[in-house]
C-alpha cells in the first residue's frame, strides 16, 4: 500500500500585499488613466477613457503597448498614421507618459477612507505590510513621500521595474515575500483593484482581495461615484464584483475599509487547513 502524506499550513496570515492607486490610494486609480489619455492625443490618435483603463495594473510601459493592441485604437492609429503602432511608438510614448505621470501623481495621492483605520489593525494582529505597482521606481517615491505625510508607510514596496515581470506575474508578490522574510506564501493575503493585481496573488499562491468601488473597474472618484444614485451604482457595483470574481478572487469587497472580514475569514480556512 502507498502513502502520500501532505503538509498543511494551520497558523495565521502574516502579511498583507497592498497596491496602490485605487486600493490605498488615489479612489478610482484616476492618476494614470488621465495621463494614458494625453499620451495618445500628443500621438494623434485620442483614445477613450475606457480603452485607456483595459489595461490598468500592468508596468505602465506594458500598459502603454496593450492600449496600441486594442482593434479600435490599432484601427484609429492607421487612419492618422498610415500604419499599424509599432514598437517604436510605444517608446516615444512611454517617454512622454513618465514626467507627465511625476507631475500631477501628488493631485490623486489622497488615502482611500479607511486606509488607515485597516492597517492600524492589521499590524495589531502582528501583520506585515508590503506593497507592488505598477509605477516606476521614481513614481512610487512621490507616492510614498505623500502616503508618509497622511500616516501611512508600507515595511516594503516592490516596482513592476524592480522585477522581471510585473503583473499578472508573481514576482512583486514574491520579492515581497523575500524582503518582508515571511513564510509561507498561503500566509500572505494579496489586496488589489484590478484584474491583473489578482492574478499576481494567485499565480503568487497567496491568498486575493479584490476591491471593486474605489478602483479601475468602475473608475470613478470618491465624488463621482457618490454623486451617483443607488440605482446609477449598482450596475457599476455588479458589474465590478463580476469581473473580479471571475478573476478568481477569493473575497471581493467595496473598499479597503471592508477588508477585515475577509481576513478573518480567510484565517479561519488557514486554521482548518485549506490553502488559496
Amino acid at each position: 500500500m502507498t502513502f502520500v502524506y501532505q503538509r498543511r499550513y494551520r497558523g495565521p496570515a502574516r502579511a498583507v500585499l497592498l497596491d496602490w492607486a485605487g486600493t490605498t490610494m488615489d479612489f478610482g486609480c484616476v492618476a494614470p488613466a488621465v495621463v494614458f489619455v494625453k499620451v495618445f492625443e500628443r500621438a494623434g490618435v485620442p483614445i477613450t477613457m475606457q480603452e485607456a483603463r483595459a489595461p490598468m495594473g500592468a508596468h505602465k510601459r506594458v500598459h502603454i503597448q496593450k492600449i496600441t493592441e486594442l482593434e479600435s485604437v490599432r484601427s484609429r492609429w492607421r487612419a492618422a498614421h498610415g500604419r499599424p503602432p509599432d514598437d517604436g511608438d510605444v517608446t516615444r510614448m512611454f517617454a512622454d507618459f513618465v514626467p507627465l505621470q511625476l507631475d500631477c501623481l501628488s493631485e490623486y495621492s489622497q488615502l482611500i477612507p479607511g486606509t488607515l483605520d485597516v492597517i492600524a489593525a492589521l499590524r495589531a494582529r502582528g501583520m506585515k505590510i508590503g506593497s507592488t505597482t505598477g509605477y516606476l521606481r521614481e513614481m512610487m517615491a512621490i507616492n510614498l513621500r505623500d502616503a508618509k505625510q497622511q500616516g501611512y508607510e508600507p515595511d516594503a514596496t516592490v516596482c513592476a521595474s524592480d522585477v522581471p515581470a510585473g503583473r499578472p506575474y508573481p514576482f512583486m508578490c514574491l520579492q515581497n515575500v523575500i524582503t518582508l522574510q515571511v513564510s509561507p506564501v498561503e500566509a500572505c493575503i494579496k489586496i488589489d483593484d484590478t484584474v491583473p493585481g489578482v492574478e499576481e496573488g494567485l499565480n503568487a499562491g497567496m491568498w486575493t482581495i479584490g476591491l471593486a468601488i474605489s478602483g479601475n473597474e468602475v473608475g470613478l472618484s470618491l465624488a463621482e461615484w457618490n454623486a451617483l444614485s443607488a440605482s446609477e451604482q449598482q450596475p457599476r457595483r455588479e458589474r465590478a464584483y463580476d469581473r473580479l470574481r471571475m478573476a478568481g478572487a477569493h473575497h471581493v469587497v467595496d473598499t479597503i475599509a471592508d477588508v477585515l472580514p475577509c481576513i478573518d475569514d480567510i484565517e479561519a480556512r488557514l486554521a482548518r487547513g485549506e490553502r488559496p
